[in-house]
């Protein structure tokens, strides 16, 4: 019997210095969790309580990171597409082919309106004031960039034709569209490109001036720049071209010329 009262003592005295080692690990925290109380490891919780951003699926350094480095991305991009460097013109045709030519926004634009009747809000909007401006013959399906006559055929150079016109004669856009690039082409001199909503381009070269701006949403008519004088001041001249996929078409089979 004395052995047996023994036993229990002893696992008393056992619990108690189970108990007191318990506590000295946990002294000064004033709230414990009912698996501390029974003496179990506490369950990991992951609310977020002001002022704390240690949730795994939110970092706050992390996000601030990101935007950061998005920020920089922006500015960097901005800066090489002002850039006049010949170095920065591969940068910016390989943006521009991703960013625009792989997703056709004149085409998904003229789409949008046509089933919803106002262009879809992050797409470049028509500039519906100027429609009536530079009425085309209904008959006639594109404009003519400028009158003039050609002077180099598109079999001179498998791209373009040049056509002539009077001294600082504006150069039209053949229909309307989205202007995709302003700036140096090769073979080109200073050009606009304007993408269509049937995925086709026209290119505009050979330009002194330039009167339209990158991503704007242009009518069929918009001047989009001045022809470059000739070398004795009498004349001008400009260069044009048709594309459809990769390849460029005689502008003559398109348009009818003077």
């Amino acid at each position: 019997m004395s052995s047996r009262s023994e036993d229990v003592r002893k696992r008393m005295l056992k619990r108690k210095k189970e108990r007191e080692r318990m506590e000295k690990m946990n002294h000064g925290r004033l709230f414990y969790s009912e698996e501390e109380r029974h003496g179990f490891d506490r369950i990991p919780s992951y609310d977020i309580g002001p002022g704390e951003g240690n949730h795994p699926l939110f970092k706050k350094e992390v996000f601030l990171f990101k935007v950061l480095a998005s920020a920089c991305l922006v500015l960097i991009v901005a800066i090489l597409f002002r850039s006049p460097a010949e170095k920065a013109e591969k940068f910016q045709s390989y943006v521009k082919q991703t960013m625009e030519q792989e997703f056709q926004f004149a085409a998904v634009s003229d789409w949008y309106e046509e089933q919803f009747g106002k262009p879809l809000a992050l797409l470049p909007a028509k500039n519906t004031g100027e429609e009536d401006k530079q009425d085309i013959d209904e008959d006639n399906e594109y404009a003519l960039p400028a009158s003039g006559k050609i002077l180099e055929d598109f079999g001179d150079n498998g791209q373009r034709i040049m056509i002539e016109t009077g001294k600082g004669a504006g150069v039209e856009a053949m229909n309307e569209g989205l202007v995709h690039f302003v700036g140096m082409k090769d073979g080109f001199g200073k050009t606009v490109i304007v993408q269509h909503a049937d995925k086709s381009e026209t290119w505009y070269g050979n330009l002194d001036g330039i009167d339209v701006n990158l991503y704007e949403y242009i009518s069929k008519g918009t001047k989009v720049g001045t022809a470059m004088d000739s070398s004795d001041g009498t004349k001008g001249s400009f260069y044009f071209a048709i594309k459809k996929g990769d390849d460029f078409i005689d502008p003559v089979q398109v348009i009818k010329f003077e």
